[in-house]
């Protein structure tokens, strides 16, 4: 299996914690040397471990901003 290569370009914000050394966080991030996406998953203190995530391009962030923007919460 081939190394992940990850690069977290900006930290955008942690929102979340899972106990006291996992925070779930919005972050930009390069995967395997690509361009960046936006990332939403936990990650521990160092960001050297990573829990199940998902990746957003710009366009579907936006999307996702405006949708949450609208809806009755």
């Amino acid at each position: 299996m081939a190394e992940l290569v990850y690069e977290i370009v900006e930290s955008i914000g942690k929102f979340s914690a899972e106990g006291s050394a996992w925070k779930k966080e919005l972050n930009l991030v390069k995967w395997n040397n690509n361009a960046p996406k936006y990332d939403l998953r936990s990650w521990n203190a160092d960001h050297t471990k990573m829990g199940k995530g998902i990746t957003l391009t710009k366009e579907e962030i936006v999307a996702l901003r405006d949708l949450l923007n609208s809806a009755d919460l």
